[in-house]
């Protein structure tokens, strides 16, 4: 195992030992902003339904929109943590990417976060006037999860779907079932069963996790967007991609599932000291922009 494999192996063990919520809130945000921003990138802050977001574009951005959907476990993420990731794949895809401070658990539980993703979306087709077909979802974590229930939400209100849709080792299990979570804890650094367990009875209390939006490993996925999934081999949610991907082949949504071995949870979170992040990302940006390219 390389040096900065194992380097961000101890980084993501370092932020999953926040003694409190308001500790690993603040540690995220520490190591996000620490990556450091790729150069030639604006940001400009602005307002989503009453939620904080900014705009990052590129200079040579072109027409493609990608709305970005930070991971956390529903818990903690924020535009300090995540800039650094967004404003990449912005840069990657030639893209302005709108990154999101959607609310945040346990303050505010589902369907809070659904509602601010929809809300965005909504704002990028309605008031931004953005093409459906130049727009990209993007994902990590729950993230990720949040990613698809923004398009089943969006299908069954009537809104046209993106062009495409890419998820970061995506979390859709929330009863933690699959055979993963057994055989990937000794090589997991970061997530255990008991704290997905955890985030689920946190986020979806009061919620049936049986239907859909919420269950989406139960969902019908039939009209979704083109999928590109990508997940590492040495994280317990690996077989919540593999089932993800399985689901939406047998609904004839076109599904590309990527495996990166050795790789931990959301790798390309640290791609400015990671090689494999920083090529995941490029095939991603790449994914995007032959989707957006009208």
């Amino acid at each position: 195992m390389s040096t900065e494999i194992l380097e961000v192996r101890r980084r993501w063990a370092r932020l999953g030992t926040g003694a409190d919520l308001a500790a690993m809130r603040s540690l995220f945000d520490q190591e996000g902003e620490g990556l450091g921003m790729p150069s030639g990138v604006l940001v400009q802050r602005t307002i989503v339904a009453s939620r904080p977001a900014e705009w990052l574009a590129p200079s040579a951005a072109g027409p493609a929109v990608i709305l970005y959907l930070h991971g956390g476990g529903y818990m903690s993420g924020s535009l300090t943590s995540y800039r650094h990731l967004a404003a990449e794949f912005a840069r990657g895809a030639n893209a302005r990417a709108l990154l999101l401070e959607y609310r945040l658990a346990p303050e505010h539980v589902f369907p809070a976060a659904l509602d601010d993703a929809l809300a965005a979306y909504r704002k990028l087709l309605e008031e931004e006037n953005v093409s459906a077909d130049r727009i990209a979802f993007v994902g990590d974590s729950a993230g990720g999860n949040l990613v698809l229930a923004t398009l089943l939400a969006a299908r069954e209100q009537g809104l046209p779907m993106p062009a495409c849709a890419v998820c970061l080792s995506p979390w859709t299990d929330y009863e933690a079932n699959g055979e993963s979570m057994r055989t990937k804890a000794s090589v997991d650094p970061v997530i255990t069963r008991e704290g997905a367990l955890h985030g689920a009875q946190v986020y979806f209390s009061g919620a049936d996790p049986d239907r859909p939006p919420v269950a989406i490993l139960h969902a019908d996925l039939s009209g979704l967007p083109p999928l590109l999934i990508q997940v590492g081999s040495h994280e317990v949610l690996l077989d919540d991609s593999i089932r993800l991907a399985a689901r939406a082949g047998h609904h004839e949504v076109e599904t590309t599932l990527e495996v990166w071995p050795e790789m931990p949870h959301v790798f390309q979170f640290f791609y400015p000291i990671l090689r494999q992040g920083r090529d995941a990302i490029a095939r991603a940006t790449e994914f995007i922009t032959r989707h957006t390219a009208g």
